[in-house]
Parts: structure tokens; sequence; C-alpha cells
């Protein structure tokens, strides 16, 4: 979306960013009346905090089933929240957003799995562990049977990211290069593959495709050298 940033609350007049804050009440008194300031910018990215703390804690009360629905329902509202331009910027694809990811499809599988395995429940207890940080277990430690799901999170991921990429180029009525534009087909034409073979793709392919995706974004922004990382990237997959 398209919004002026800074707001001004009429009943105070206190001034505050709500690019910041995600909320149109004013921070000081509380009010909703509030008009947007200043040039409008395109933001898709609100506030909003990814904690698994309370799913942690009831690990020693809830069935793993139970576990995985709570892990889910906490992921889907923060990525629901989360986008990638922000205040007219574009930002990098981050770890948070890939944990948080990875977690709501492993979660889904451990809730499908009538008796996850020791290495099945270790990885999944890894990422309720460290998601909220922005942290995802090694590619080494991931299950066979889990591969899906890092693979279907760097697919999901990669397309929100891009569809960013489209909307921060369209919004600041920028011109993507030829070489931006090639690259950024040949990406979704593997996250489509990616998607099509349900993520089941070894971890270090989907880890190259996340790789150029971020190179890409780097390269929408200027960098010319990123583009032609993206683009060796690419090459590399499938």
């Amino acid at each position: 979306m398209n919004i002026r940033g800074e707001r001004e609350c009429t009943d105070c007049g206190t001034r505050w960013s709500y690019f910041e804050t995600g909320s149109v009440g004013c921070p000081a008194c509380g009010s909703l009346r509030s008009v947007g300031t200043g040039e409008r910018s395109s933001h898709t990215d609100r506030p909003t905090d990814f904690d698994l703390t309370a799913v942690r804690g009831a690990i020693d009360d809830c069935s793993n089933e139970e576990l995985a629905d709570r892990a889910r329902a906490a992921c889907r509202e923060y990525l629901r929240n989360r986008g990638f331009v922000s205040g007219g910027r574009l930002r990098e694809l981050d770890e948070a957003y890939l944990a948080a990811a990875e977690l709501n499809h492993v979660a889904d599988l451990v809730a499908r799995t009538s008796q996850p395995t020791e290495d099945e429940e270790l990885y999944f207890l890894a990422l309720l562990r460290d998601a909220d940080a922005g942290k995802r277990p090694d590619a080494v430690t991931i299950p066979a049977s889990f591969r899906e799901g890092r693979g279907l999170a760097v697919a999901d991921s990669i397309r929100d990211y891009r569809r960013d990429i489209r909307l921060w180029i369209e919004e600041t009525d920028r011109t993507l290069s030829d070489a931006a534009r090639s690259t950024l087909e040949i990406l979704i034409d593997h996250e489509t593959r990616l998607r099509m073979l349900d993520g089941d793709v070894d971890p270090g392919t989907a880890e190259t495709l996340l790789e150029a995706a971020r190179h890409l974004g780097n390269g929408v922004r200027g960098d010319e050298y990123e583009l032609e990382l993206a683009q060796e990237r690419l090459e590399t997959v499938f």
C-alpha cells in the first residue's frame, strides 16, 4: 500500500511514524484522531512481534500435535503482518521471516505425523527454540522426511519477496533493467519448480535459490555486481 508515514494527533498535536508503530493511535494520549502528513511511501511491513516463549512453555503439557498447532498459529500471525517494503525502502529477505516460514511448514508435518521419529522431533524442537531469534538449524541436520519443510519455506519466502520487489519497482517509478527482469523471471521459474516438487529437494539447492533472491534484491537496488551473483547462483540449480 502507499501511505503517508508521518501522522499527527489532532487532539494533542503529537507526531509519530506510522512505519515504526503500525498504528494510527496516538502514542502520547491514545486518541485515534490523527491525520497523515508528508509524502506517501509504499509500505507492506507492519511492526509485529515474533515470540514463541508461550509455545515453548507448553512443551511439557502438550502433545506434539497440539504444540505444532500453537507454533503454526504464531508463525502465521507473524508472516501475515510482515513484508519487505518499509517506508518506500526495499528491505532484505531476513532470517526471521525464513525461520517463521520453515517452522510453519515443519509444524504442519509434525501435526500430520502420527509418530515422529527422534530426529524429526529434535529438528522441530530446534526450530521452536530458535526461530523467533531468526535462526534455522543447519541444513545437514534436516531429516530426509522433513526436507520439504525447508524447501517450501524457501519457495514461499521467495514468492513473497519477489512480489514486494515488483510492488516496490512499480510504486517508486523505477524501471527494471533487461538483465534484472530476465533474472527475476528465471527465479520465478525455479520457485515454481521447487513448489511442484513439494519442496523435496536437497537443502543446498533451496539455499542457493534463497541466495539468488537476496542477490537479486540488492541488484534491483542498483548493485550490478549483486545482479551478476544472482544470475550465477541460478545457473547452478536444477
